[in-house]
């Protein structure tokens, strides 16, 4: 009986129990809110809201949650790498080119001027937003599939100019997220450059001729699947090493070996099982975990910035749309198409906001804690600045 009390004692602690509780979550929570035609990434979100810290406390942000939480988040970027169409991506490159660049800046300036000027955020905020408001997820992309449109020129533009966007995405995040912290270091910027060309180097180029070999030699289908795994976290810890975001060094390692795991092959079914049935819904509870609800009463203030930043996004991607089909020379219904492709928001644009709220909750340690940090300089920011966006 006391064990059995323990094991309903809030939060969870015993791992058997978590693990438990996190299992049926990812089971229950798609197959109900399925009914409802809500998709199951937002019912995974909200299941985490819920039992989260901020919700009923059944669970906390731990040691384990936020290692499945990192690896699932790292295994969505290396899949978004891994999923890309380079074929399709190669014969469109220059409409796909100019429609990726379009989804880029559009979004990204217009996020920019809203969040500097009319919300008053400060500088490398104000970045940070604009560029989660660049990056798009195609959700919709099983859908116009099953309706036979894959092969549709339209559709080819869009999943082309994901590669560019996305990938301006990650490259600007790594030089906003050292914005504060570098100044105008010249000396700096100089190692920095040289460090991230040559990881990039050895992840592009290397990493493909070392698993060229690996899969040729070694005929074993699990070992090709840890093999592929340890390529992932050591791009990611090369990634550290050169000084930007993880989820940068996964994403080049799912662009890497894109071409060696054919997406009909066994290693990609392997793959995208065991992110999607375990790791990436844990990272989606891990998510919803830091979201707290509260601040949406405590004023209209959290309601209206939420309802400028959604129509600012859904604005400047139709912009985006619009511009390229005027371009283009496409019809109606192809922007249409374009514009639902492109305006669903979920892998990187999450990376985007867990790497923003991280390195808030990191700015706010280091002013609580100034003595761990000597040789840190910190600013005085305004009570508005402070709670800017990835407060």
């Amino acid at each position: 009986m006391h064990v059995i009390l323990n094991s309903f004692q809030l939060p969870l602690e015993q791992p058997v129990a978590v693990f438990a509780l996190l299992l049926l979550v990812i089971l229950a929570a798609p197959l109900v809110l399925h009914r409802f035609r809500i998709p199951g990434i937002v019912g995974l979100i909200l299941a985490g809201v819920a039992l989260g810290p901020h919700g009923f406390g059944v669970l906390e942000k731990n040691s384990a949650i936020n290692l499945f939480g990192t690896v699932g988040l790292l295994y969505i970027m290396f899949l978004a790498g891994l999923d890309l169409e380079l074929n399709d991506f190669l014969r469109n490159r220059h409409r796909s080119g100019w429609f990726g660049l379009l989804t880029f800046t559009v979004p990204f300036v217009l996020g920019y001027l809203v969040c500097r000027y009319l919300l008053g955020y400060e500088q490398v905020a104000s970045l940070l937003t604009a560029s989660m408001f660049s990056t798009h997820t195609l959700i919709s992309y099983p859908i116009v599939s099953r309706l036979g449109l894959s092969k549709n020129e339209a559709v080819t533009i869009a999943v082309g100019g994901t590669i560019f966007t996305d990938t301006l995405v990650l490259i600007l995040l790594a030089v906003f997220t050292r914005m504060e912290g570098a100044g105008i270091d010249m000396m700096y910027w100089l190692r920095f450059s040289l460090s991230l060309l040559a990881f990039s180097v050895i992840v592009l180029w290397g990493f493909p001729f070392v698993a060229r070999y690996f899969f040729k030699w070694i005929n074993d289908q699990t070992s090709h699947y840890i093999f592929t795994l340890a390529m992932v976290f050591l791009a990611a810890l090369m990634s550290e090493w050169a000084g930007v975001e993880p989820i940068i060094g996964a994403f080049l390692a799912g662009l890497a070996l894109n071409r060696l795991i054919p997406h009909a092959s066994v290693l990609m079914n392997r793959i995208e099982f065991v992110g999607n049935a375990l790791f990436i819904p844990i990272f989606l509870i891990s998510v919803g975990m830091i979201i707290d609800l509260q601040v949406l009463t405590k004023g209209p203030e959290a309601l209206i910035v939420a309802g400028v930043l959604s129509a600012t996004a859904l604005a400047s991607k139709w912009l985006a749309a619009w511009l390229t089909q005027r371009m283009l020379k496409l019809s109606p219904i192809d922007r249409n198409l374009i514009f639902g492709l492109s305006s669903s928001h979920a892998a990187a644009t999450l990376a985007v906001i867990l790497v923003g709220f991280r390195r808030k909750r990191a700015q706010r340690h280091h002013r609580a804690y100034p003595d761990h940090l000597p040789g840190v300089v910190i600013r005085h920011r305004s009570r508005r600045q402070e709670n800017g966006a990835f407060s």
